[in-house]
């Protein structure tokens, strides 16, 4: 079960920052193991955020099929200690956590730092500065360019290219069709089966030239070698420790680094904190008709809340050093106290009433706000 939901929800993750960079995926002239091997560059992050939240959500329905089955009820009826269903969880979590450990020090920089050079190096070629079809780009300062359309050959039909960049007259480029293309001297644009209108700002009047080809040099309004900037989520452990005082961007975010640092070493943590609170809400036996919503319910939200704790004052930490010791305190201490809660035999839930009382106002709500649109 947890490899299911872990599959399901890496793949959904992972489907929406394709997504995200699907701009770039599909004007980068990239081929196809280019592509995928891009889109793989997702994965690892994505597996460290879904990694917790699929391990509890497992451990719950586990827990809440075996108190459907009594099986909960058997081994709390016999002298087996509730510590032998506890362990193989406990064990469980511990190597997620030294995984997602791995993942987000290791494996998860190194993906991303790769995934930042490609999009630099894309971006180095003028066909990925240009925004989608149907609307002007700023290639350079008063130089505007719209294409309407890109086609299968790289080849641009409709193109448009407004040059204001000089005081006394503007120039405005219409073509049928073009090519971006490059030379020894760096990039140009191939205009075919158009004209030239020149306007002069003084006196308003317009000379139109119509031409078979022309050419544009683009060579100096495209970046030439642009510096990629790398941000502390990009960087490995060994660096966050030791971060290099030259760096630009550690010379203007110095606080984001020592926030990604104490992130790095609490958040790894998290699938062993959802282990336990797993065990705490759902390893006891109850009677299923009473609780058998609220037990996964309960995991799954103790579990959100705890996550939004961190996610929280890692936030508030970038602008203040003093959150810090919370990013600490909210796993290990959380952790402290619902290991306590097992020895006790205490266990965390929210009431079937509670959730049914939620529910009725939710419906109630919505109910009322279709009302009141259906008689304005």
């Amino acid at each position: 079960m947890f490899f299911t939901i872990f599959m399901a929800a890496t793949g959904l993750i992972w489907t929406v920052q394709v997504v995200k960079h699907i701009s770039f995926l599909t004007t980068s002239r990239q081929t196809f193991l280019t592509t995928l091997k891009f889109s793989a560059l997702f994965i690892p992050s994505a597996t460290q955020l879904v990694m917790p939240f699929a391990f509890v959500i497992a451990i719950a329905q586990t827990f809440s099929t075996m108190n459907q089955d009594s099986e909960l009820v058997i081994v709390n009826a016999i002298d087996s200690p509730c510590r032998a269903i506890w362990r193989p969880v406990l064990l469980l979590g511990i190597m997620l956590s030294i995984l997602s450990f791995i993942t987000a020090n290791f494996i998860t920089p190194h993906a991303r730092l790769h995934m930042r050079k490609m999009i630099a190096a894309a971006n180095s070629t003028l066909i990925n500065m240009l925004i989608q079809e149907g609307s002007f780009h700023e290639v350079s300062k008063n130089i505007y360019l719209e294409i309407g359309e890109r086609r299968p050959n790289s080849s641009i039909g409709r193109l448009v290219l407004i040059d204001q960049s000089h005081p006394d007259f503007d120039l405005f480029y219409c073509a049928v069709s073009g090519m971006l293309t490059s030379n020894k001297n760096g990039h140009v644009l191939v205009m075919n089966n158009g004209e030239v209108q020149r306007r002069d700002n003084k006196n308003g009047r317009v000379s139109i030239i119509k031409f078979d080809s022309y050419t544009f040099d683009l060579s100096e309004f495209t970046p030439a070698n642009q510096m990629v900037i790398i941000y502390p989520k990009d960087r490995f452990l060994t660096y966050l420790f030791k971060p290099d005082l030259d760096d630009p961007y550690y010379q203007q975010h110095p606080m984001r680094y020592t926030t990604e640092l104490h992130r790095r070493l609490t958040e790894w943590f998290y699938p062993l904190v959802f282990s336990l609170v797993a065990l705490v809400a759902s390893s006891n036996a109850h009677p299923y008709r009473e609780r058998r919503i609220s037990v996964l319910v309960s995991a799954i939200l103790l579990s959100l809340f705890i996550y939004w704790l961190g996610y929280f004052f890692a936030e508030r930490a970038v602008n203040n050093l003093a959150y810090l010791p919370c990013l600490y305190l909210i796993p290990f201490g959380i952790s402290a106290l619902l290991i306590y809660m097992l020895f006790t035999n205490r266990h965390v839930g929210f009431p079937v009433r509670c959730l049914n009382a939620v529910f009725k106002i939710t419906a109630g709500i919505l109910s009322y706000r279709g009302h009141i649109e259906n008689t304005q």
